[in-house]
Protein backbone atom coordinates (compact mmCIF):
# COMPACT_ATOMS: atom_id res chain seq x y z
CA UNK A 1 0.00 0.00 0.00
CA UNK A 2 1.21 3.64 -1.01
CA UNK A 3 1.16 5.85 1.66
CA UNK A 4 1.37 8.69 -0.29
CA UNK A 5 -1.16 7.92 -2.73
CA UNK A 6 -3.78 7.72 0.25
CA UNK A 7 -2.87 11.26 1.60
CA UNK A 8 -3.05 12.53 -2.59
CA UNK A 9 -6.54 11.22 -2.85
CA UNK A 10 -7.50 12.60 0.82
CA UNK A 11 -5.96 15.90 0.21
CA UNK A 12 -7.72 16.14 -3.37
CA UNK A 13 -11.13 15.15 -1.96
CA UNK A 14 -10.81 17.52 0.54
CA UNK A 15 -9.85 20.46 -1.90
CA UNK A 16 -12.48 19.81 -4.12
CA UNK A 17 -15.15 19.56 -1.43
CA UNK A 18 -14.25 22.64 0.53
CA UNK A 19 -14.45 23.80 -3.01
CA UNK A 20 -17.83 22.75 -4.09
CA UNK A 21 -18.95 23.88 -0.74
CA UNK A 22 -17.80 27.48 -1.62
CA UNK A 23 -19.66 27.37 -5.17
CA UNK A 24 -22.71 25.90 -3.05
CA UNK A 25 -22.93 22.76 -4.73
CA UNK A 26 -23.63 19.84 -3.03
CA UNK A 27 -19.96 18.00 -1.78
CA UNK A 28 -20.37 15.11 -4.12
CA UNK A 29 -20.07 17.07 -7.04
CA UNK A 30 -16.40 18.24 -5.60
CA UNK A 31 -15.28 14.52 -4.55
CA UNK A 32 -16.47 13.41 -8.69
CA UNK A 33 -13.99 15.96 -9.73
CA UNK A 34 -11.37 14.56 -7.15
CA UNK A 35 -11.79 11.44 -9.35
CA UNK A 36 -11.71 13.05 -13.00
CA UNK A 37 -8.46 14.62 -11.61
CA UNK A 38 -7.05 11.96 -9.90
CA UNK A 39 -7.69 10.08 -13.28
CA UNK A 40 -6.13 12.28 -15.61
CA UNK A 41 -2.97 12.22 -13.54
CA UNK A 42 -3.11 8.10 -13.95
CA UNK A 43 -3.35 8.07 -10.01
CA UNK A 44 -5.22 4.41 -9.29
CA UNK A 45 -7.28 4.59 -6.55
CA UNK A 46 -5.14 2.85 -3.77
CA UNK A 47 -5.61 -0.79 -2.25
CA UNK A 48 -8.98 -1.15 -0.51
CA UNK A 49 -10.36 1.96 -1.51
CA UNK A 50 -13.00 0.41 -3.71
CA UNK A 51 -14.04 -2.13 -0.61
CA UNK A 52 -14.61 0.73 1.67
CA UNK A 53 -16.78 2.60 -1.56
CA UNK A 54 -18.70 -0.97 -1.49
CA UNK A 55 -18.80 -1.02 2.06
CA UNK A 56 -20.22 2.79 2.36
CA UNK A 57 -22.97 1.83 -0.52
CA UNK A 58 -23.91 -1.27 1.70
CA UNK A 59 -24.47 0.88 4.86
CA UNK A 60 -26.19 3.00 2.71
CA UNK A 61 -29.01 1.10 1.63
CA UNK A 62 -29.39 -0.50 4.85
CA UNK A 63 -29.72 3.03 6.37
CA UNK A 64 -31.90 3.40 3.66
CA UNK A 65 -34.38 -0.24 4.76
CA UNK A 66 -34.08 1.54 8.29
CA UNK A 67 -36.65 4.55 7.48
CA UNK A 68 -38.60 2.61 4.70
CA UNK A 69 -41.82 1.22 3.86
CA UNK A 70 -42.48 -1.66 2.47
CA UNK A 71 -45.55 -1.07 2.27
CA UNK A 72 -45.20 1.78 -0.23
CA UNK A 73 -43.73 -1.01 -3.15
CA UNK A 74 -47.33 -2.05 -3.70
CA UNK A 75 -48.96 1.69 -4.55
CA UNK A 76 -49.43 1.98 -7.77
CA UNK A 77 -47.28 5.33 -7.80
CA UNK A 78 -44.37 3.66 -6.97
CA UNK A 79 -44.25 -0.09 -9.09
CA UNK A 80 -46.50 1.07 -12.59
CA UNK A 81 -44.20 4.60 -12.65
CA UNK A 82 -40.85 2.44 -12.21
CA UNK A 83 -42.13 -0.39 -14.37
CA UNK A 84 -43.93 1.90 -17.33
CA UNK A 85 -41.14 3.94 -17.37
CA UNK A 86 -38.42 1.15 -17.34
CA UNK A 87 -40.26 0.21 -20.57
CA UNK A 88 -39.86 3.60 -22.12
CA UNK A 89 -36.35 4.14 -21.10
CA UNK A 90 -35.33 1.02 -22.76
CA UNK A 91 -36.37 2.34 -26.28
CA UNK A 92 -35.64 5.45 -25.68
CA UNK A 93 -31.93 4.99 -24.89
CA UNK A 94 -31.86 2.10 -27.57
CA UNK A 95 -32.65 4.93 -30.47
CA UNK A 96 -30.38 6.90 -28.72
CA UNK A 97 -27.73 4.91 -28.94
CA UNK A 98 -29.09 3.87 -32.63
CA UNK A 99 -28.87 7.65 -33.33
CA UNK A 100 -24.91 8.14 -32.20
CA UNK A 101 -24.14 5.28 -34.03
CA UNK A 102 -25.81 6.50 -37.04
CA UNK A 103 -24.20 10.41 -36.57
CA UNK A 104 -20.70 8.62 -36.20
CA UNK A 105 -19.71 9.31 -32.87
CA UNK A 106 -20.01 5.63 -32.03
CA UNK A 107 -19.81 2.24 -33.01
CA UNK A 108 -21.54 -0.86 -32.91
CA UNK A 109 -21.81 -4.30 -34.22
CA UNK A 110 -24.91 -5.85 -33.11
CA UNK A 111 -28.83 -5.96 -33.68
CA UNK A 112 -31.69 -4.55 -31.60
CA UNK A 113 -31.30 -6.56 -28.63
CA UNK A 114 -27.78 -5.10 -28.52
CA UNK A 115 -29.14 -1.76 -28.56
CA UNK A 116 -32.08 -2.74 -26.14
CA UNK A 117 -29.41 -3.98 -23.68
CA UNK A 118 -28.03 -0.82 -23.71
CA UNK A 119 -31.02 1.20 -23.09
CA UNK A 120 -32.01 -1.43 -20.36
CA UNK A 121 -28.34 0.04 -18.73
CA UNK A 122 -29.69 3.37 -18.96
CA UNK A 123 -32.34 2.88 -17.55
CA UNK A 124 -31.43 2.97 -14.07
CA UNK A 125 -31.68 6.01 -11.35
CA UNK A 126 -28.79 6.21 -9.08
CA UNK A 127 -29.97 4.99 -5.80
CA UNK A 128 -26.83 5.85 -4.25
CA UNK A 129 -27.07 9.93 -5.61
CA UNK A 130 -30.89 10.27 -5.08
CA UNK A 131 -30.72 8.94 -1.29
CA UNK A 132 -28.02 11.29 -0.62
CA UNK A 133 -29.73 14.43 -1.85
CA UNK A 134 -32.34 13.22 -0.02
CA UNK A 135 -31.19 12.50 3.10
CA UNK A 136 -29.12 16.42 2.37
CA UNK A 137 -32.63 17.78 2.83
CA UNK A 138 -34.06 15.50 5.59
CA UNK A 139 -36.88 14.69 2.50
CA UNK A 140 -36.00 10.62 2.60
CA UNK A 141 -39.22 10.25 5.29
CA UNK A 142 -41.52 12.61 2.84
CA UNK A 143 -44.16 11.05 0.66
CA UNK A 144 -41.83 11.94 -2.41
CA UNK A 145 -38.60 11.19 -1.04
CA UNK A 146 -40.39 7.77 -0.09
CA UNK A 147 -42.18 7.54 -3.88
CA UNK A 148 -39.00 8.06 -4.68
CA UNK A 149 -36.97 5.23 -2.97
CA UNK A 150 -39.61 2.95 -3.56
CA UNK A 151 -39.32 3.47 -7.53
CA UNK A 152 -35.36 2.86 -6.72
CA UNK A 153 -35.98 -0.44 -5.65
CA UNK A 154 -38.43 -1.81 -7.79
CA UNK A 155 -35.52 -0.83 -10.22
CA UNK A 156 -32.77 -2.27 -8.37
CA UNK A 157 -34.93 -5.22 -8.03
CA UNK A 158 -35.18 -5.76 -11.65
CA UNK A 159 -31.35 -5.40 -12.01
CA UNK A 160 -30.95 -8.24 -9.53
CA UNK A 161 -32.87 -10.46 -11.93
CA UNK A 162 -31.32 -9.32 -14.95
CA UNK A 163 -27.84 -10.32 -12.92
CA UNK A 164 -29.36 -13.47 -11.88
CA UNK A 165 -30.48 -14.32 -15.30
CA UNK A 166 -27.37 -13.56 -17.07
CA UNK A 167 -24.80 -14.80 -14.29
CA UNK A 168 -22.32 -17.98 -14.66
CA UNK A 169 -24.31 -19.71 -11.84
CA UNK A 170 -28.15 -18.86 -10.98
CA UNK A 171 -28.89 -18.68 -7.26
CA UNK A 172 -28.57 -21.55 -4.79
CA UNK A 173 -31.38 -23.57 -3.91
CA UNK A 174 -30.25 -22.17 -0.07
CA UNK A 175 -31.81 -19.40 -1.34
CA UNK A 176 -34.93 -19.94 0.31
CA UNK A 177 -33.55 -20.67 3.45
CA UNK A 178 -33.10 -16.56 3.73
CA UNK A 179 -36.49 -17.19 5.07
CA UNK A 180 -34.94 -17.99 8.42
CA UNK A 181 -34.03 -14.51 8.74
CA UNK A 182 -37.28 -14.06 9.81
CA UNK A 183 -37.09 -15.14 13.16
CA UNK A 184 -33.55 -14.25 13.94
CA UNK A 185 -34.64 -10.37 13.12
CA UNK A 186 -36.61 -11.19 16.27
CA UNK A 187 -32.98 -11.61 17.81
CA UNK A 188 -31.79 -8.94 16.34
CA UNK A 189 -34.11 -6.56 17.51
CA UNK A 190 -34.00 -7.90 21.16
CA UNK A 191 -30.24 -6.97 21.04
CA UNK A 192 -30.79 -3.68 19.28
CA UNK A 193 -32.68 -2.52 22.57
CA UNK A 194 -29.57 -3.94 24.75
CA UNK A 195 -26.90 -2.26 22.20
CA UNK A 196 -26.69 0.82 24.17
CA UNK A 197 -25.98 4.24 22.39
CA UNK A 198 -22.47 4.59 21.49
CA UNK A 199 -20.05 2.82 19.65
CA UNK A 200 -21.37 -0.56 20.63
CA UNK A 201 -24.87 0.78 18.61
CA UNK A 202 -22.89 1.54 15.20
CA UNK A 203 -20.81 -2.21 14.97
CA UNK A 204 -24.32 -3.51 15.71
CA UNK A 205 -25.44 -1.88 12.68
CA UNK A 206 -22.76 -2.05 10.68
CA UNK A 207 -22.78 -6.40 11.75
CA UNK A 208 -26.04 -6.30 10.85
CA UNK A 209 -25.52 -4.89 7.23
CA UNK A 210 -22.25 -6.86 6.08
CA UNK A 211 -23.58 -10.28 8.29
CA UNK A 212 -27.28 -11.38 7.76
CA UNK A 213 -27.53 -9.05 5.12
CA UNK A 214 -24.86 -8.87 2.44
CA UNK A 215 -22.81 -11.56 2.80
CA UNK A 216 -25.96 -14.08 3.63
CA UNK A 217 -27.90 -12.81 0.14
CA UNK A 218 -24.34 -13.36 -1.85
CA UNK A 219 -23.66 -16.73 -0.29
CA UNK A 220 -26.65 -17.97 -2.07
CA UNK A 221 -26.23 -16.04 -5.31
CA UNK A 222 -28.07 -12.99 -4.80
CA UNK A 223 -27.00 -10.21 -4.92
CA UNK A 224 -25.64 -8.71 -1.35
CA UNK A 225 -26.93 -5.09 -1.39
CA UNK A 226 -30.38 -5.92 -2.19
CA UNK A 227 -30.16 -8.39 1.20
CA UNK A 228 -28.51 -5.44 3.28
CA UNK A 229 -31.55 -2.89 2.02
CA UNK A 230 -34.25 -5.85 3.46
CA UNK A 231 -32.35 -6.41 6.70
CA UNK A 232 -33.06 -2.54 7.21
CA UNK A 233 -36.65 -2.96 6.47
CA UNK A 234 -36.87 -5.75 8.99
CA UNK A 235 -35.88 -3.68 11.62
CA UNK A 236 -37.52 -0.20 10.19
CA UNK A 237 -40.49 -0.70 12.83
CA UNK A 238 -38.39 -0.99 15.46
CA UNK A 239 -38.58 2.30 17.86
CA UNK A 240 -34.67 2.84 17.78
CA UNK A 241 -34.46 2.43 14.15
CA UNK A 242 -34.08 6.00 13.57
CA UNK A 243 -31.47 6.61 15.79
CA UNK A 244 -29.71 3.12 14.41
CA UNK A 245 -29.84 5.11 11.10
CA UNK A 246 -28.39 8.27 12.63
CA UNK A 247 -25.67 6.63 14.23
CA UNK A 248 -24.37 5.33 11.27
CA UNK A 249 -24.48 9.00 9.12
CA UNK A 250 -21.02 9.78 9.80
CA UNK A 251 -19.17 6.81 9.18
CA UNK A 252 -21.61 5.99 5.78
CA UNK A 253 -20.95 9.51 4.17
CA UNK A 254 -17.15 8.79 4.63
CA UNK A 255 -17.15 5.57 3.02
CA UNK A 256 -19.69 7.42 0.25
CA UNK A 257 -16.67 9.53 -0.38
CA UNK A 258 -14.92 7.19 -1.89
CA UNK A 259 -17.47 5.62 -3.75
CA UNK A 260 -17.45 9.29 -5.55
CA UNK A 261 -13.88 8.96 -5.87
CA UNK A 262 -13.95 6.15 -7.55
CA UNK A 263 -16.68 6.87 -10.35
CA UNK A 264 -14.47 9.46 -11.48
CA UNK A 265 -11.48 8.05 -11.37
CA UNK A 266 -13.07 5.13 -13.60
CA UNK A 267 -14.34 8.02 -15.87
CA UNK A 268 -11.10 9.49 -16.84
CA UNK A 269 -12.51 10.23 -20.69
CA UNK A 270 -11.14 10.68 -24.17
CA UNK A 271 -12.48 13.44 -26.01
CA UNK A 272 -14.91 10.41 -28.10
CA UNK A 273 -16.22 9.33 -24.79
CA UNK A 274 -16.97 12.67 -23.40
CA UNK A 275 -18.99 13.70 -26.92
CA UNK A 276 -20.77 10.33 -26.80
CA UNK A 277 -21.62 10.74 -23.34
CA UNK A 278 -22.62 14.47 -23.53
CA UNK A 279 -24.95 13.41 -25.94
CA UNK A 280 -26.39 10.74 -23.91
CA UNK A 281 -27.03 13.05 -21.32
CA UNK A 282 -28.36 15.35 -23.20
CA UNK A 283 -31.18 13.46 -24.27
CA UNK A 284 -32.15 11.24 -21.99
CA UNK A 285 -32.34 13.11 -18.69
CA UNK A 286 -34.55 15.71 -19.47
CA UNK A 287 -36.75 12.49 -21.28
CA UNK A 288 -36.08 10.62 -17.40
CA UNK A 289 -37.60 13.81 -16.00
CA UNK A 290 -39.94 14.76 -17.77
CA UNK A 291 -41.03 10.50 -18.28
CA UNK A 292 -41.07 10.63 -14.44
CA UNK A 293 -43.21 13.96 -13.96
CA UNK A 294 -46.19 12.75 -16.57
CA UNK A 295 -46.25 9.14 -14.79
CA UNK A 296 -46.68 10.45 -11.50
CA UNK A 297 -49.62 12.47 -12.61
CA UNK A 298 -51.03 10.13 -13.88
CA UNK A 299 -50.87 7.73 -10.80
CA UNK A 300 -52.58 11.08 -8.57
CA UNK A 301 -49.43 12.54 -7.85
CA UNK A 302 -49.47 16.40 -7.28
CA UNK A 303 -47.18 18.31 -9.55
CA UNK A 304 -44.85 19.65 -7.07
CA UNK A 305 -44.68 15.95 -5.76
CA UNK A 306 -43.79 14.46 -9.23
CA UNK A 307 -41.37 16.97 -10.01
CA UNK A 308 -39.02 16.95 -7.08
CA UNK A 309 -39.09 12.98 -6.97
CA UNK A 310 -38.07 13.23 -10.79
CA UNK A 311 -35.97 16.08 -9.83
CA UNK A 312 -34.19 13.51 -7.65
CA UNK A 313 -34.22 10.68 -10.63
CA UNK A 314 -33.15 12.22 -12.94
CA UNK A 315 -29.65 10.56 -13.46
CA UNK A 316 -27.64 7.65 -14.63
CA UNK A 317 -27.00 4.84 -12.38
CA UNK A 318 -24.07 2.69 -10.88
CA UNK A 319 -25.54 -0.31 -12.25
CA UNK A 320 -25.23 1.42 -15.40
CA UNK A 321 -21.90 0.63 -15.71
CA UNK A 322 -22.36 -3.27 -14.09
CA UNK A 323 -25.00 -4.20 -16.68
CA UNK A 324 -22.26 -2.96 -19.46
CA UNK A 325 -19.21 -4.77 -18.47
CA UNK A 326 -21.88 -8.19 -17.93
CA UNK A 327 -22.44 -7.10 -21.87
CA UNK A 328 -19.05 -7.15 -22.97
CA UNK A 329 -17.98 -9.95 -21.23
CA UNK A 330 -20.87 -11.39 -22.66
CA UNK A 331 -19.58 -10.44 -26.49
CA UNK A 332 -21.79 -8.40 -27.22
CA UNK A 333 -20.47 -5.19 -27.88
CA UNK A 334 -16.98 -3.73 -27.54
CA UNK A 335 -15.36 -3.10 -24.12
CA UNK A 336 -14.72 0.48 -25.55
CA UNK A 337 -18.28 1.42 -24.29
CA UNK A 338 -17.44 1.15 -20.54
CA UNK A 339 -15.70 4.23 -20.67
CA UNK A 340 -18.64 6.83 -22.28
CA UNK A 341 -21.15 4.88 -19.95
CA UNK A 342 -19.03 5.69 -16.86
CA UNK A 343 -18.51 9.24 -18.03
CA UNK A 344 -22.21 9.72 -18.58
CA UNK A 345 -23.19 8.02 -15.15
CA UNK A 346 -20.34 10.55 -13.41
CA UNK A 347 -21.73 13.65 -15.47
CA UNK A 348 -25.49 12.91 -14.66
CA UNK A 349 -24.70 12.79 -11.09
CA UNK A 350 -22.69 16.31 -11.12
CA UNK A 351 -26.03 18.04 -13.33
CA UNK A 352 -28.62 16.20 -11.04
CA UNK A 353 -26.47 17.55 -7.93
CA UNK A 354 -26.86 20.96 -9.07
CA UNK A 355 -30.71 20.59 -10.37
CA UNK A 356 -31.18 19.20 -7.07
CA UNK A 357 -29.39 22.02 -5.04
CA UNK A 358 -32.09 24.42 -6.71
CA UNK A 359 -35.32 22.18 -6.67
CA UNK A 360 -37.28 24.55 -5.16
CA UNK A 361 -37.27 27.20 -7.93
CA UNK A 362 -37.22 24.29 -10.70
CA UNK A 363 -40.68 23.24 -9.38
CA UNK A 364 -41.43 26.91 -8.67
CA UNK A 365 -41.57 27.71 -12.32
CA UNK A 366 -42.55 24.19 -13.86
CA UNK A 367 -45.60 23.93 -11.83
CA UNK A 368 -46.39 27.02 -13.36
CA UNK A 369 -46.54 25.36 -16.24
CA UNK A 370 -48.57 22.45 -15.86
CA UNK A 371 -52.34 22.47 -15.58
CA UNK A 372 -54.12 22.29 -11.86
CA UNK A 373 -54.88 18.75 -10.17
CA UNK A 374 -58.17 17.90 -9.15
CA UNK A 375 -57.85 17.24 -5.72
CA UNK A 376 -60.45 14.05 -5.66
CA UNK A 377 -58.18 12.50 -8.51
CA UNK A 378 -54.53 12.69 -5.63
CA UNK A 379 -53.37 9.86 -3.89
CA UNK A 380 -54.64 10.00 -0.20
CA UNK A 381 -51.27 10.78 1.24
CA UNK A 382 -51.24 13.81 -1.28
CA UNK A 383 -54.28 16.04 -0.69
CA UNK A 384 -54.80 19.77 1.02
CA UNK A 385 -54.21 19.21 4.68
CA UNK A 386 -56.64 21.19 6.80
CA UNK A 387 -55.67 22.81 10.24
CA UNK A 388 -58.87 24.84 10.62
CA UNK A 389 -59.87 22.94 13.87
CA UNK A 390 -56.58 23.58 15.90
CA UNK A 391 -55.39 26.40 18.11
CA UNK A 392 -51.55 25.49 17.50
CA UNK A 393 -49.65 23.66 15.15
CA UNK A 394 -46.15 22.00 15.66
CA UNK A 395 -43.90 21.78 12.67
CA UNK A 396 -41.67 19.24 12.63
CA UNK A 397 -42.68 16.31 15.30
CA UNK A 398 -39.15 15.11 16.71
CA UNK A 399 -38.28 15.52 20.20
CA UNK A 400 -38.53 19.29 20.84
CA UNK A 401 -41.84 19.03 18.89
CA UNK A 402 -43.18 15.87 20.50
CA UNK A 403 -42.35 17.86 24.04
CA UNK A 404 -44.12 21.11 22.88
CA UNK A 405 -47.62 19.09 21.44
CA UNK A 406 -48.19 16.88 24.97
CA UNK A 407 -47.16 20.16 27.43
CA UNK A 408 -49.90 22.11 25.24
CA UNK A 409 -52.22 19.57 25.24
CA UNK A 410 -51.87 18.55 29.23
CA UNK A 411 -51.18 21.55 30.81
CA UNK A 412 -53.19 24.02 28.16
CA UNK A 413 -55.78 22.31 26.98
CA UNK A 414 -54.96 23.75 23.53
CA UNK A 415 -56.23 22.03 20.42
CA UNK A 416 -52.85 20.79 18.52
CA UNK A 417 -52.04 19.31 15.20
CA UNK A 418 -48.32 17.74 14.55
CA UNK A 419 -46.95 18.02 10.98
CA UNK A 420 -44.00 16.25 9.96
CA UNK A 421 -42.72 14.97 6.60
CA UNK A 422 -41.72 11.78 8.05
CA UNK A 423 -44.21 8.86 6.75
CA UNK A 424 -42.86 6.46 8.81
CA UNK A 425 -43.14 9.08 12.01
CA UNK A 426 -46.09 10.13 11.56
CA UNK A 427 -47.93 6.77 11.24
CA UNK A 428 -45.72 5.34 14.66
CA UNK A 429 -46.45 8.75 16.66
CA UNK A 430 -50.61 7.98 15.35
CA UNK A 431 -50.45 4.90 17.02
CA UNK A 432 -49.50 6.68 20.45
CA UNK A 433 -52.58 8.82 20.34
CA UNK A 434 -50.51 11.81 18.38
CA UNK A 435 -53.08 13.91 16.22
CA UNK A 436 -50.07 14.49 13.21
CA UNK A 437 -50.61 14.81 9.55
CA UNK A 438 -48.00 14.57 7.14
CA UNK A 439 -46.63 17.35 5.15
CA UNK A 440 -43.37 19.00 3.78
CA UNK A 441 -42.86 22.39 5.25
CA UNK A 442 -40.55 23.24 2.23
CA UNK A 443 -43.58 23.10 -0.17
CA UNK A 444 -44.48 26.38 -1.20
CA UNK A 445 -48.22 24.95 -2.01
CA UNK A 446 -48.03 23.03 1.23
CA UNK A 447 -48.09 26.23 3.25
CA UNK A 448 -50.78 27.64 0.54
CA UNK A 449 -53.52 24.50 1.20
CA UNK A 450 -53.10 25.58 5.13
CA UNK A 451 -54.11 29.47 4.56
CA UNK A 452 -57.10 27.82 2.19
CA UNK A 453 -58.54 26.41 4.63
CA UNK A 454 -58.39 28.12 7.52
CA UNK A 455 -55.34 29.18 9.27
CA UNK A 456 -54.76 28.79 13.15
CA UNK A 457 -53.26 31.41 15.22
CA UNK A 458 -49.94 30.25 16.57
CA UNK A 459 -47.11 28.12 14.54
CA UNK A 460 -44.27 26.76 16.74
CA UNK A 461 -41.56 26.07 14.41
CA UNK A 462 -39.62 22.60 15.96
CA UNK A 463 -37.58 21.51 13.20
CA UNK A 464 -34.59 20.48 13.07
CA UNK A 465 -32.61 22.37 10.35
CA UNK A 466 -32.62 25.99 10.76
CA UNK A 467 -32.96 26.80 7.10
CA UNK A 468 -36.17 25.03 7.27
CA UNK A 469 -37.53 26.68 9.98
CA UNK A 470 -36.31 29.99 8.56
CA UNK A 471 -38.23 28.89 4.81
CA UNK A 472 -41.75 28.09 7.09
CA UNK A 473 -41.44 31.72 7.99
CA UNK A 474 -41.08 33.43 5.06
CA UNK A 475 -43.79 30.99 3.37
CA UNK A 476 -46.19 32.36 6.39
CA UNK A 477 -45.50 35.68 5.32
CA UNK A 478 -45.77 35.33 1.86
CA UNK A 479 -49.28 33.83 2.50
CA UNK A 480 -50.28 36.86 4.92
CA UNK A 481 -49.80 34.71 8.06
CA UNK A 482 -50.54 37.53 10.93
CA UNK A 483 -50.77 35.02 13.95
CA UNK A 484 -47.94 33.96 16.38
CA UNK A 485 -44.92 32.35 15.41
CA UNK A 486 -42.81 30.49 18.06
CA UNK A 487 -39.33 28.21 17.13
CA UNK A 488 -36.47 26.93 18.08
CA UNK A 489 -32.87 27.24 17.12
CA UNK A 490 -29.38 25.48 17.98
CA UNK A 491 -26.89 28.69 17.65
CA UNK A 492 -26.94 32.60 18.79
CA UNK A 493 -26.65 33.94 15.33
CA UNK A 494 -29.89 31.95 14.61
CA UNK A 495 -31.31 34.09 17.28
CA UNK A 496 -30.40 37.24 15.42
CA UNK A 497 -31.86 35.96 12.17
CA UNK A 498 -35.01 35.14 13.79
CA UNK A 499 -35.55 38.07 15.67
CA UNK A 500 -34.76 40.39 12.02
CA UNK A 501 -37.43 38.01 10.86
CA UNK A 502 -40.54 39.36 13.11
CA UNK A 503 -40.71 35.65 15.11
CA UNK A 504 -42.05 36.63 18.93
CA UNK A 505 -40.50 33.74 20.68
CA UNK A 506 -37.31 31.87 19.94
CA UNK A 507 -35.95 29.51 22.48
CA UNK A 508 -32.17 27.65 22.02
CA UNK A 509 -32.84 24.53 22.89
CA UNK A 510 -29.20 23.99 24.34
CA UNK A 511 -29.75 26.88 26.83
CA UNK A 512 -33.22 26.01 27.39
CA UNK A 513 -32.05 22.15 28.38
CA UNK A 514 -29.41 23.98 30.46
CA UNK A 515 -32.54 26.37 32.39
CA UNK A 516 -34.39 22.83 32.62
CA UNK A 517 -31.88 20.99 34.47
CA UNK A 518 -31.09 24.21 36.80
CA UNK A 519 -34.76 24.44 37.80
CA UNK A 520 -34.70 20.81 38.20
CA UNK A 521 -31.90 21.20 40.38
CA UNK A 522 -33.56 24.20 42.24
CA UNK A 523 -36.64 22.06 42.78
CA UNK A 524 -34.69 18.96 44.55
CA UNK A 525 -33.18 21.56 46.86
CA UNK A 526 -36.70 23.33 47.85
CA UNK A 527 -37.92 19.26 48.17
CA UNK A 528 -40.38 19.95 45.09
CA UNK A 529 -41.46 17.52 43.13
CA UNK A 530 -40.65 13.83 42.09
CA UNK A 531 -37.88 12.50 39.99
CA UNK A 532 -41.03 10.97 37.59
CA UNK A 533 -42.70 14.55 37.15
CA UNK A 534 -39.50 16.23 36.41
CA UNK A 535 -37.72 13.93 34.26
CA UNK A 536 -38.84 12.89 30.66
CA UNK A 537 -37.75 10.74 27.94
CA UNK A 538 -38.89 13.21 24.90
CA UNK A 539 -37.48 10.89 22.81
CA UNK A 540 -39.61 8.15 22.87
CA UNK A 541 -43.04 8.67 21.18
CA UNK A 542 -44.85 5.99 24.01
CA UNK A 543 -45.48 8.90 26.09
CA UNK A 544 -48.95 10.47 24.31
CA UNK A 545 -50.33 13.42 25.73
CA UNK A 546 -52.85 12.35 28.18
CA UNK A 547 -55.28 15.39 26.78
CA UNK A 548 -55.40 13.51 23.21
Amino acid sequence: MHVHDIVLTIVVAVVFGVLAHELRVPALVGFLGAGFLLGALDVAPFPGLEELANLGVTLLLFTIGLKFDLRSLVHPEAYGTALLHMIASVIVGGLTVALAVAIGIADLDGDWRTLALLGFALSFSSTVLCVKVLEERSDDGSYYGQTAIAILVIQDLAAVVFFTVTGDEPPSPWAFALILLLPMTWVLRRMLERVGHGELLVLFGVVVALGPGYHAFEAVGIHGDLGALIMGALLATHPRSLELSKALFSVKELFLVGFFIVIGIQSTPTWEDLELAGLLCLLLIPFTFVGFVLLGRLFGLRNRTSIRSSLALSNFSEFSIIVVVVGVAGGLFDERWISPISLAVALSMIISSLANAHSLSIAAFFEGLMPDENPAKLRPQDRPIDTSDADVVVLGMGRVGRAAYSRLVDHRGLKVIGIDNDHAVVSRLRKHGFKVLEGDATDHEFWQRLVAGGFVPTVILAMAIHDSNAFAIDQLRAAGFDGHIAAVVQRPDQVEHLESEGVEAIINIYAGAGSAVADAAMALLEGEGSPAERVADDDSPEQPPTGV
